[in-house]
């Protein structure tokens, strides 16, 4: 049963993106919504108590090391943030990478990569590939690596992992999918059956930012949309979606195509939670079992 907290948060979202469709956002620029997200979250969102965020850079790209007093040195999750591959940052969603690295006791590495419609596929996997690889020359061995992230960076995850595998490079331990958008062709049946009662994301929405991020490549391009890929190779699977989501069939048609493919996959659809729920952190109880269970199978694939 969905609780009491979370019944009233949702109703508070749906009046919230109601609110900011009256006012126009959707007419405005990228670049003021981006800017728009980031001082939202730099308001509504705190990292948990203890942790450190130090700056640096990668390949010409913004990053950030977020670690806690518990977390391991030779160990590390790389998050890949979610956004449709055109909005959101650090500032967005380093409290979410922050709480999953402090429950599992591994510091994260937290890169910026380029968003669309500037820099469209294959920039952002591009991006991921540089980054994983520039972890392997600090000496980090690829069975100490997660690749992690939620939407558009779950998507990227399976995408980078391809690309590795198929250039013969070493895969990380695992892939910690969060509400992972990986069908860009919007097929499943979520999209139609969870449309009313989704409270963030519309098909129209999602369309429009699956065509942007593709640019002049078929949406069903393995890389663009990874559940038409071949999945054969790739390391575990640990997928969360919400079953008031319209990416719900995402996430199980990539469980189902990995576990088709010989991949151990971990996944679990979620009574009455929306995209990405965990984002809210200890604001509601579904949020911190969520994330105990991504520490949990973190740890247990690390040990």
């Amino acid at each position: 049963m969905v609780s009491f907290r979370s019944y009233f948060f949702e109703k508070a979202i749906k009046a919230s993106v109601k609110r900011a469709v009256r006012k126009g956002v959707k007419g405005k620029g990228m670049d003021e919504k981006r800017q728009m997200l980031d001082s939202a979250a730099r308001r509504l969102v705190k990292l948990p108590r203890n942790c450190q965020v130090v700056p640096l850079e990668i390949e010409g790209l913004y990053a950030e090391w977020i670690s806690s007093g518990n977390t391991l040195a030779d160990k590390v999750i790389l998050y890949l943030h979610g956004g449709g591959y055109a909005l959101c940052s650090a500032n967005t969603h380093r409290p979410l990478a922050a709480r999953i690295g402090k429950v599992s006791g591994v510091k994260v590495l937290f890169p910026e990569y380029r968003l669309a419609p500037e820099h469209p596929f294959p920039a952002a996997i591009e991006d991921a590939v540089n980054v994983y690889r520039w972890l392997l020359r600090q000496g980090y061995h690829p069975s100490n690596i997660i690749f992690a992230g939620d939407s558009a960076g779950g998507g990227l995850s399976i995408a980078a992992a391809l690309v590795l595998r198929d250039q013969n490079e070493p895969l990380p331990a695992a892939i910690v999918c969060l509400s992972p958008w990986v069908d860009l062709t919007s097929s499943g049946e979520s999209y139609r059956k969870n449309e009313r009662v989704d409270p963030y994301l519309s098909g129209k929405a999602v369309r429009e930012a699956a065509r942007m991020y593709a640019g002049s490549e078929p949406l069903d391009h393995p890389l663009i949309s990874p559940v038409f890929a071949d999945l054969t190779g790739l390391p575990p699977l640990f997928i969360q979606a919400g079953n008031h989501e319209i990416l719900q069939s995402d996430a199980e048609f990539l469980a189902a195509q990995a576990r088709n493919a010989g991949v151990a996959v971990k996944m679990k659809v979620w009574n009455g939670m929306w995209h990405v729920w965990q984002i809210s952190g200890d604001t509601l109880p579904e949020a911190r079992r969520a994330i105990r269970e991504i520490g949990a199978f973190i740890r247990q694939t690390l040990k």
